[in-house]
């Protein structure tokens, strides 16, 4: 597993955990496992082959990362009753979109050079 995979996973872990204990100190905990359940949208992820691919944006890929998913996912977020749902989907998905500008990132740096191609090289 890649440094970038493994400190995705991390976050995906640290966030939700810094957000139950900067904004619900007395009962983080609880705060955190409902945070902690807005991973259940990767289960989307056994849908795709392969399972796993390191470099695939999951943002528009999977069922449950895309733009009517999400808007419902912000939607939950102003209920009272699935609030704490909801903004766990929230950061799910603003993590996985931090990544997809990642992998973006390094693949536009990858392809510097000719304006055509991307080589490194005289354009043919």
């Amino acid at each position: 597993m890649s440094a970038a995979a493994l400190l995705h996973i991390l976050l995906h872990l640290l966030v939700p955990l810094l957000v139950a204990w900067l904004f619900f100190r007395s009962r983080w905990p609880r705060v955190l496992a409902i945070l902690l359940a807005g991973w259940v949208i990767d289960v989307d992820h056994f849908l795709a082959e392969p399972l796993y691919a390191p470099n695939r944006c999951s943002i528009g890929f999977h069922p449950l990362h895309t733009t009517p998913a999400i808007a419902a996912y912000g939607v939950m977020a102003l209920v009272p009753a699935t609030r704490l749902l909801g903004a766990g989907l929230l950061i799910h998905i603003a993590l996985d979109g931090l990544d997809c500008l990642r992998m973006k990132s390094a693949r536009d740096a990858s392809l510097a050079g000719c304006d055509t191609c991307g080589a490194d090289t005289t354009c043919g």
